[in-house]
């Protein structure tokens, strides 16, 4: 799990709130302290986190991980961020993605060529948690003469029949 500013707020604001009904239950500071220190996490991954998730496509990012990634498809998009933002995989050789990421799921619709094109490679995500969210995230990367020249990720709506 990457610590990031957002998870910090939340985190001290479930321990203020938790603080705050602790000190109704016994006003001993050390009492309300501990309470709060002990219940913090159990009520942020068991109460707050959930009702986030629900409501809004917040969710924990990883770091990238080879492993994780061929392992778990479905948790993938907690890894696409840091793919993106860092441009993990620009100047790699098709064999060097494909030896990190795995075979190509699919390939990109190219109309230059009206087919789609080995040039674009892409990647099921997975669905970001969420009650209502309907949108798959998925990963393209684009070649050209044999080396990433661009990673993109996009949503594509999902129809469940």
């Amino acid at each position: 799990m990457i610590i990031t500013p957002l998870f910090v707020i939340f985190l001290l604001l479930v321990f203020i709130l938790v603080w705050i009904f602790a000190n109704t239950i016994d006003k001993r500071k050390w009492v309300s302290l501990l309470i709060s220190l002990i219940a913090t996490p159990i009520v942020y991954f068991y109460v707050f986190y959930p009702f986030i998730n629900i409501f809004f496509s917040y969710h924990h990012q990883k770091h990238f991980d080879s492993e994780a990634w061929k392992e778990k498809p479905a948790l993938r998009y907690e890894m696409s961020t840091e793919v993106v933002t860092k441009n993990l995989f620009l100047g790699k050789t098709k064999d060097q993605v494909k030896q990190v990421l795995g075979k190509s799921e699919w390939y990109s619709w190219d109309d230059s060529i009206k087919a789609n094109s080995p040039e674009m490679w892409n990647y099921n995500l997975g669905f970001k948690p969420g009650a209502f969210n309907m949108t798959q995230e998925c990963l393209e990367l684009v070649f050209k003469d044999n080396k990433v020249t661009r990673i993109s990720q996009y949503q594509m709506e999902k129809k469940f029949e």
